[in-house]
């Protein structure tokens, strides 16, 4: 697979993954334009104007994006987050020439009309009220409420319903003028490419995104806050600990992989430390897994173990009492090498699709982060025993960590 970089006059990262006799391309476009980006009378700005962005454009009435992908044989599909927000399409490769037309007409002059601006609102708000009454949720958001604020990632990307309500098309036009801009877009094209790829990119729309964005000072210093509460959630079936820990930003990528290396030994797999102890052998909790939430300014590791009401204080214990131990070196090499063995495969796992192949090369040229697509196999490579106990599981103490104890309401 070849894979070239290149930017356009007005500043945006074009990327092409050329990959021979690929059944569809994925064509994806990142903007860095996610719920971080927004002022506080904006909450939920970002979504919302994902969803508008479907609705149609200057040349596209509403439905007739989806209704042309359809017949180029292929399907679309749009993700925001706390950091950025991205859309992409899957067209077969003699088709990558109107993909590309369709999806930069959409994105760079949406139309935002009011009576489906108005309609569209009504679908976010539902939206918005079903996500509150999710238990998983309520309970992921309190736990980024407590150790992320003041941060904009403390916020839902959803936003709230009294926000939701205020947001009107000027304000939308105006957030996509100053976000949608050269500087902060990436295009992505991976799969089976013609020979003319580099000529239908340059001479595209993507020339016409404005080159700089009106500089916005809303961000603030990523904080970390240590502390442990207890919550009682309406309809939450057993106990739930979750625990937040610190996670440096997303452009430390060696340790981020060491944290996903020693995440996997504690956690992944019936002979993982945890689940082998607290699991297996003492049947104390039900589940527990460690995943981490990669953002830019500083991400979490998070735990999240279920478990019987009555067991919440015994596990919690057991849990705190393993962790204290990692650093003196409990762990072998044998759990280690698994361990590396587990991530090099959900690496592989994660780049058999040119969705995949797409969406990983086109976040990391959003963000600078340009490496061979398989350089974290090679970095993982370097991580030994010695260095996981002295780097990666000082991050896991537990007297640093932030703990929601989540109980079912009566």
């Amino acid at each position: 697979m070849k894979v070239n970089h290149w930017s356009l006059q007005n500043g945006t990262t074009c990327v092409l993954a050329d990959i021979e006799e690929s059944t569809l391309t994925c064509i994806d476009f990142w903007c860095k334009g996610g719920s971080l980006y927004e002022t506080k009378s904006e909450e939920g700005m970002a979504h919302f104007l994902e969803h508008m962005i479907f609705k149609g454009s200057k040349n596209l009435k509403e439905g007739e994006f989806d209704l042309k992908i359809e017949a180029l044989g292929g399907s679309s599909n749009a993700a925001t987050g706390l950091d950025d927000v991205h859309y992409h399409v899957l067209v077969p490769p003699e088709k990558i020439e109107e993909g590309l037309k369709l999806i930069l007409e959409l994105l760079l002059f949406p139309k935002i009309e009011k009576n489906a601006f108005e309609m569209e609102k009504e679908v976010v708000l539902e939206e918005i009220a079903q996500n509150i009454e999710q238990p998983d949720e309520i309970i992921y958001m309190k736990l980024l409420k407590e150790c992320l604020k003041p941060h904009r990632y403390s916020k839902p990307i959803l936003g709230n319903e009294k926000s939701v309500k205020n947001i009107n098309p000027k304000q939308m036009k105006l957030f996509h003028k100053n976000h949608y801009v050269g500087k902060n877009c990436t295009l992505c094209i991976a799969g089976e490419l013609p020979k003319d790829i580099y000529s239908i990119i340059n001479n595209s729309k993507l020339s016409e995104l404005k080159a700089i964005a009106e500089e916005t000072n809303i961000r603030t210093k990523t904080s970390f806050n240590k502390g442990y509460k207890k919550e009682t959630i309406p309809r939450l079936e057993g106990g739930r600990i979750l625990k937040a820990w610190k996670l440096p930003p997303a452009k430390e990528q060696n340790i981020i992989l060491g944290a996903e290396i020693a995440a996997t030994m504690l956690c992944e797999g019936r002979s993982s430390l945890i689940v082998k102890e607290l699991r297996e052998e003492k049947r104390i909790i039900e589940s527990i897994d460690i995943d981490l939430q990669i953002l830019e300014e500083g991400g979490l590791i998070l735990l999240d173990v279920c478990c019987q009401e009555e067991n919440l204080k015994f596990a919690e214990r057991e849990i705190n009492s393993i962790l204290k131990e990692l650093a003196k070196g409990i762990l072998t090499n044998k759990d280690l090498e698994r361990a590396k063995s587990l991530v090099i495969n959900n690496i592989y796992f994660g780049l058999e699709l040119s969705t995949q192949i797409a969406s990983t090369l086109g976040n990391q040229a959003l963000w600078g982060r340009h490496q061979s697509i398989l350089q974290s196999i090679d970095d993982i490579s370097s991580w030994t025993i010695s260095g996981i106990n002295e780097l990666i599981f000082p991050l896991f103490n537990p007297e640093n960590a932030f703990t929601l104890i989540a109980e079912p309401e009566e």
